[in-house]
């Protein structure tokens, strides 16, 4: 019972992402087929250039801002997100890249020029990782880069508040 629930919402995330990347390619008039690897790296590449929009646009000495003392610091919050990704990347591509972990040390990443390159380099490696891969490498751990890209957007909406408590608009947000 639990596998199947399991392998539907593996089957229906895909689906999302699969008609999300679907409609995107419509609308800018291109015909490319969607495959698992275009559709998670897709994903993968929308969050993470909007993480680095983010991570670029946020002052320096905001950096250590939190809403409160229960929860990470913006920087925290990009170390933990590129940390992350490299578990993901590390796991799937069987070698070890970057600093993974949930919380790569303060001491390792102080300053925003070393986040963000740290962030960068972090979705940089996540996209040449899932275009070397192939679709049945991506399908064999479909569950874990969907989650992970899930964790990217999650974070996304946790630095949104951040933005907003601080009366700036996000830069996705922001009038074009």
């Amino acid at each position: 019972m639990k596998r199947g629930i399991v392998a539907g919402s593996i089957l229906a995330a895909l689906a999302f992402f699969a008609g999300s990347t679907a409609a995107r390619a419509q609308d800018a008039n291109q015909k490319k087929p969607v495959t698992p690897t275009s559709a998670i790296f897709d994903n993968w590449k929308d969050l993470g250039d909007r993480l680095i929009a983010m991570a670029e646009d946020w002052p320096e000495n905001k950096y250590d801002y939190r809403p409160n003392a229960d929860v990470r610091s913006f920087a925290a919050v990009m170390r933990h997100i590129a940390g992350s990704n490299y578990e993901m990347i590390n796991l799937a591509a069987g070698k070890k890249l970057g600093v993974e972990g949930d919380d790569p040390s303060a001491d390792t990443f102080k300053t925003k020029a070393q986040i963000v390159e740290y962030l960068k380099k972090s979705i940089s490696d996540g996209e040449t990782t899932i275009q070397q891969l192939g679709d049945a490498a991506i399908l064999a751990r479909l569950d874990y880069w969907v989650g992970y890209v899930e964790h990217m957007g999650e974070h996304y909406g946790q630095l949104v508040v951040y933005y907003r408590n601080n009366g700036v608009v996000p830069p996705a947000s922001r009038k074009k």
